[in-house]
């Protein structure tokens, strides 16, 4: 088969139309309050043999291309977490992503061989290519739902590391391997793949991190493809030495995204549209793979029973089980729970086994796909009237104060843009009266359009723009100051 440039004109045409036309159904579906993938997969499913007839059924192709863009994908994960707000729930997230995966993979495994009758290769299989849960995902919802930091924290963290021990069950079951040293040797792979792939991103994150400060690039433009570079690397690099390319990608990133790099927020923007990209093509292929003729009765009773025990059986009692230790609350154990919204990853995991060729491979992608798309409509669009019934969400802390941030590279410092809403309590505040970090200020207000340079008697209003300038190792500090005061106003923290 030869590819020429007139192949190439239409292909081209074709590949942008799509594009847009996804990224103008993002507005939809934000408005909507469901995740943009079900667009995607709805795209590729019309663009389908069932639909203009395009025909993709090649699983080592999607396979590959899959994982490609789950690369990309985590990358984007790591490189925009900011690590202050996922430190004190890492080790909830780290439990979430090995002890959690590893008891819904059991519950949902004896159940599917019970109640559905599958053998026991496939119901592994069915358990683990839908343990983990998918960032993209989650935070299309959460990003409307003010939540503490504890919870996003951990859902984000949870997200970003449970791609790896799963795909290393995948692989190793779909491969037939699985048990081939025992169990003890079993879980020594895993616990090797993990183990490593975490300290070869450890050490690209560094040494990047390193060479990336000393770097002098001509252009600006540069520095985001260096950094995505390297996290390229730190996954290649991995799977080159059989450890968790995933593990190693996502830690690279998360390293370099929190290192004190040049052009930071520019690499994330960027970083960010990668990965939409990288989010369209994937959901797209994965709908053109999926072949509705095949999808009958038995197929979505097949994908409600186990989604059933998925959604309402396992993840609660492996969130109850990785959260002992931390002491969380009722409210906030069910609000993991719920959240533990399933996207793209279980159904490109599906094509692993579709692409060693296993015994009811296709079935099982089928059935997959069905329960991701049903089971993404029942808790997607209900998380914000969840998160308000169990009474997590906050609706009075973001909403009070908006803080844009852009970096200062000379001076090793951030702009802060503080907009004053109408519910702040910063209203009436004398400069002075904020108590910001030593080396933090404020050095310019916007009030109705005019620019007006403060002095410590100056007294804030609301509508009112404030801009301050406050060294990068304290943004953190200057940005919860000047939360609390908003909160409660002048007297917040008073003894601190």
């Amino acid at each position: 088969m030869h590819f020429d440039a007139d192949q190439l004109d239409h292909v081209l045409l074709v590949g942008a139309a799509v594009t847009l036309v996804a990224i103008l159904a993002v507005r939809f579906t934000v408005g909507a309050g469901f995740p943009s993938l079900l667009i995607y997969l709805l795209m590729g499913v019309l663009m389908g043999e069932s639909g203009l007839g395009i025909g993709f059924e090649d699983a080592n192709v999607a396979h590959a291309l899959g994982f490609a863009a789950l690369v990309l994908i985590l990358a984007e994960g790591g490189l925009t977490t900011h690590w202050p707000e996922v430190r004190t729930a890492m080790r909830t997230g780290v439990a979430l992503a090995t002890v959690g995966v590893a008891v819904g993979v059991s519950i949902v495994t004896v159940g599917s061989h019970f109640l559905l009758g599958f053998s026991w290769e496939l119901s592994v299989l069915l358990a683990a290519v839908t343990a983990p849960t998918d960032a993209a995902a989650v935070f299309s919802i959460l990003r409307r739902v003010p939540l503490p930091r504890q919870l996003t924290g951990a859902l984000e963290a949870e997200s970003g590391l449970n791609d790896a021990p799963t795909v290393i069950l995948v692989t190793l079951v779909a491969s037939g391997t699985a048990l081939d040293h025992g169990v003890l040797g079993f879980v020594g792979i895993v616990f090797y793949e993990l183990v490593f792939g975490t300290a070869v991103g450890l050490g690209v994150g560094f040494v990047g991190a390193w060479f990336m400060r000393r770097a002098a690039l001509p252009s600006s433009g540069l520095y985001p493809l260096s950094v995505l570079c390297l996290c390229v690397m730190a996954y290649g690099g991995a799977a080159a030495a059989h450890a968790s390319g995933f593990a190693a990608v996502y830690t690279a990133a998360l390293i370099l995204g929190n290192s004190e790099l040049p052009h930071r927020n520019a690499t994330r923007s960027f970083s960010e549209g990668v990965a939409w990209l990288a989010q369209i093509g994937l959901f797209v292929m994965l709908g053109l793979l999926a072949s509705p003729g095949r999808i009958g009765g038995t197929v979505v009773l097949d994908a409600v029973v186990a989604g059933f025990i998925l959604t309402f059986i396992a993840r609660p009692l492996s969130v109850w089980v990785s959260t002992l230790a931390a002491r969380w609350s009722w409210r906030e154990q069910a609000f993991l729970s719920w959240a533990g919204l399933r996207g793209a990853v279980p159904i490109v995991l599906a094509t692993i086994p579709l692409s060693e060729d296993v015994t009811d491979s296709a079935r099982l992608f089928d059935i997959v796909f069905v329960m991701t798309v049903l089971y993404t409509l029942v808790t997607g669009p209900t998380l914000p009237l969840v998160a308000r019934r169990l009474g997590v969400a906050k609706p009075d802390e973001p909403r009070d104060l908006q803080v844009e941030a852009a970096p200062l590279e000379r001076i090793a410092a951030d702009l802060l843009e503080v907009n004053i809403t109408r519910q702040s309590r910063m209203h009436g505040v004398e400069v002075s009266e904020l108590r910001l970090p030593v080396g933090a200020s404020v050095s310019l207000i916007v009030r109705d359009g005019q620019m007006l340079v403060p002095d410590e008697r100056t007294v804030l209003k609301r509508g009112d723009s404030l801009l301050v300038v406050t060294p990068r190792k304290l943004r953190e500090e200057t940005e919860d100051r000047l939360r609390a005061v908003s909160l409660r106003g002048r007297l917040a923290n008073w003894k601190s």
